[in-house]
């Protein structure tokens, strides 16, 4: 039952006999406070009480229960009413405003404008898990259309590293600590850092929190604070929505990878080892101290604009579900309607995949793989986390494989997918056994349908960031 549209029927048809609510207490037997706040949607009345009104008014009690408002002005208040004790306004902290005859009609009519206006905005600005894959999909063909290279964030970095001259070699701790002091902050490293977050900023301070020890997720701690410092040199503000919050956490990713990995040192390693045909993601790893997933990506950045090597990055959980994924390389990764590659699961016989199946997934792994757009080559490496295992692939067509080390391997699969004959159908001699005869229960992946929540930055604990940062200052 609607209380609100209860209480205006009510409303509605003791004023349309002349009655006060004094009379209509005294026909029923029931205190006037009572019976305002049944009118008022504060209290649901007994049925019996329902009856006794009805009488009392003149009228079925089928009158007072029907689902239609019994006026204009009275859908517009019951409109008001629900959006006054909707959740989002009380998060709002505002005061209700108080409906009746002395409420003017065209403060009413302005008051619902902004209600709903308010709802459409909040709509929007929720990320669905449709609107944070279309986002995704959409920062990622901006991504190919640059062949991931951006040269603004570059430069930035190259600023920032000339104005702390640092003149050669891996970015050291030190470095890292004269970078922050240059921009204007100092760094804490605290045991308390809110679950939600990798780092939490005191603007008002310039202090920069940071856990005191590696998360064991993966989290290069160095990487960590560039990634912080990034948001502030590229000029960052408060995400206007999803894709831009999505957009900002790349070029903040790409700031500290360019830190780490200089342009400058990084682009004659890679050239001197493409002159040898010995192109290796695990000595560019090595030789600047990071990563292998970190020096993935970066290669990303540079082999296709500096040498002209098209490549394509995968990160696969072991089941097999795409986690991370770019190419450049017209390779076809498996997409949904929106065009998002994230959780998909990718074909069985691609390296992603067939790594988990070698002997020793954890060396060096290379291989070529037949597919429908072409022959590509591949480079694996398998690392373990919390979440399970990953593969992170780098990838680049046959004609590129020269150039790398490993491109002479002959292991080989043939990839038929999307054609569903290729791994997603079982072949027929296990269809005529178990078709009918077999119930799984899925192992739903959470993260990937769960709504992401509105605000300025999705995913992150703001009471706990504030009650954090109380206890710090």
């Amino acid at each position: 039952m609607d209380l609100v549209l209860l209480g205006q029927r009510l409303r509605h048809q003791r004023r349309a006999k002349g009655l006060t609510l004094d009379d209509l207490s005294a026909l029923v037997g029931r205190a006037p406070s009572q019976l305002s706040l049944i009118e008022n949607g504060k209290r649901e009345p007994k049925l019996s009480l329902l009856q006794a009104m009805a009488s009392a008014l003149d009228v079925p009690l089928q009158e007072l229960l029907r689902a239609e408002p019994p006026s204009r002005r009275a859908a517009l208040e019951i409109e008001l009413a629900h959006f006054q004790e909707s959740s989002v306004y009380a998060g709002l902290g505002l005061p209700s405003v108080r409906l009746g005859r002395r409420l003017p009609g065209d403060a009413l009519e302005s008051l619902i404008g902004l209600h709903r206006e308010l709802s459409r905005v909040l709509a929007e600005q929720s990320a669905t898990p449709e609107v944070a894959r279309r986002a995704n999909a959409s920062l990622r063909a901006e991504m190919r259309s640059r062949d991931n290279y951006f040269s603004a964030v570059e430069e930035a970095a190259a600023g920032v590293l000339q104005s702390v001259r640092h003149s050669t070699g891996p970015l050291s701790q030190r470095g890292i600590l004269d970078i922050a002091a240059q921009i204007g902050f100092s760094l804490h490293y605290v045991p308390d850092l809110p679950s939600s977050t990798r780092s939490v900023t005191d603007l008002r301070n310039r202090r920069i929190y940071l856990p005191q020890v590696a998360s064991g997720k993966g989290h290069d701690p160095r990487a960590v604070v560039l990634q912080t410092l990034g948001h502030f040199v590229l000029g960052h503000n408060d995400p206007k929505d999803y894709g831009d919050f999505l957009r900002q956490r790349v070029e903040a990713n790409y700031f500290a990878a360019a830190l780490l990995m200089p342009e400058k040192f990084a682009v004659p390693f890679l050239a001197a080892a493409k002159a040898d045909r010995a192109l290796a993601i695990d000595d560019f790893r090595d030789a600047f101290g990071v990563s292998y997933e970190t020096a993935a990506h970066r290669f990303t950045n540079l082999a296709t604009h500096h040498f002209g090597i098209p490549v394509h990055f995968t990160r696969v959980h072991e089941s097999g579900v795409v986690y991370k994924a770019y190419e450049n390389d017209n390779v076809r990764f498996p997409t949904d309607v929106t065009g998002a590659i994230e959780g998909q699961p990718i074909c069985r016989r691609w390296a992603s995949r067939t790594v988990f199946q070698s002997e020793d997934p954890y060396s060096s792994f290379y291989q070529f793989t037949d597919t429908v757009a072409g022959t590509y080559w591949c480079t694996v490496h398998v690392e373990s986390t919390r979440s399970g295992e990953f593969s992170v692939t780098v990838g680049t067509p046959y004609e590129h494989a020269r150039w790398f080390r490993g491109g002479d391997t002959s292991r080989r699969t043939v990839s038929r997918c999307p054609d569903p004959s290729c791994c997603r159908r079982p072949p027929s001699s296990l269809v005529d056994t178990w078709a009918g005869h077999a119930w799984p229960s899925a192992r739903v992946h959470s993260h990937l349908l769960a709504a992401l929540p509105p605000g300025t930055f999705p995913g992150v604990d703001a009471q706990d960031v504030y009650e954090f940062l109380q206890r710090r200052a």
